[in-house]
């Protein structure tokens, strides 16, 4: 494999009429052209893939229009929980928290727990101690939300679903009140995205790192694919890959493993084996895509 290469995504969903370039499409794309070419840069210079997927996430959960970090959708308590994960493909290496809502990078406290080495997931408070204690920097409710999410939460909130009705129908993708929600800063929603990275380095190592804030209006505590190894995240001495969408059936199918194994025992084309894998996860309202 020639190195370097970095591919990051900003999230899935954004189906509808109104499905295309909005007014806060411009503050994303930039975002991901600086995270492009800064990383890259680093990529270039020799940094590792591993620090790479890292510091292009952390930039991405800085950007408050994108669902991570700072500016993550609210749960349906309107509160902010977090999730995020990271594979190091050379030793499978992984670290995952779910739940966290007290530091302001999630995806270094996951690379926290990869560099220590076990164990590999941490939940809640849990991890929220363990990232402050490792030197992520510590923020409180009020930096994670935005005016952008609560308009969100607040659209959500009074049009949702009667009782009764899953996860994947109550809650909202990314993208999915993009047109919808008008703000004093647009009219057009906010909604985007869950965020990830895979790297490539010079040496040839890849990684993978995903975090995001979860589905607008999701239920207190609920899990989706970004934390899980093997259904959100995934990278082995082959492939990178990051995943974004209705998490449940990322889960359920183990999309991101998936496509591993897909890549190990058939060496398929990579963009088609991603496709069946895409379709493969259809079937159970997966709506979304992948990185790898």
């Amino acid at each position: 494999m020639a190195g370097p290469v970095l591919v990051i995504h900003g999230g899935a969903g954004g189906d509808g009429p109104w499905k295309g370039m909005t007014s806060l499409d411009p503050g994303r794309i930039s975002c991901m052209e600086n995270v492009l070419s800064t990383v890259g840069k680093f990529l270039s210079e020799g940094i590792s893939a591993l620090e790479a997927v890292t510091i292009a996430v952390e930039m991405m959960e800085d950007e408050p229009l994108f669902n991570a970090g700072k500016g993550s959708v609210l749960d349906e308590n309107g509160q902010v929980t977090m999730d995020a994960s990271i594979m190091r493909g050379s030793d499978q290496a992984a670290g995952s928290v779910v739940n966290v809502s007290k530091v302001r990078h999630p995806i270094r406290v996951a690379n926290a727990l990869l560099q220590r080495g076990w164990p590999v997931m941490l939940n809640g408070i849990a991890a929220d101690n363990f990232g402050i204690e490792a030197g992520v920097e510590a923020v409180n409710a009020d930096f994670l939300v935005t005016d952008l999410r609560q308009a969100q939460w607040k659209k959500w909130h009074d049009t949702r679903a009667a009782i009764g009705s899953t996860d994947e129908d109550d809650s909202v993708l990314d993208h999915d009140l993009e047109g919808r929600v008008e703000t004093e800063f647009s009219d057009e929603p906010q909604g985007m995205g869950t965020v990830g990275a895979v790297a490539l380095d010079v040496l040839g190592n890849l990684a993978a790192a995903t975090s995001t804030g979860g589905m607008t209006g999701k239920p207190s505590g609920r899990i989706g694919d970004t934390p899980i190894i093997g259904a959100g995240t995934w990278a082995d001495e082959r492939i990178a890959i990051s995943c974004t969408g209705v998490g449940e059936a990322y889960i359920r199918t183990c999309a991101a493993h998936e496509l591993a194994i897909r890549m190990r025992n058939d060496n398929s084309n990579l963009e088609q084996a991603s496709t069946q894998v895409l379709d493969m996860v259809a079937p159970f309202g997966g709506r979304g895509g992948l990185i790898s």
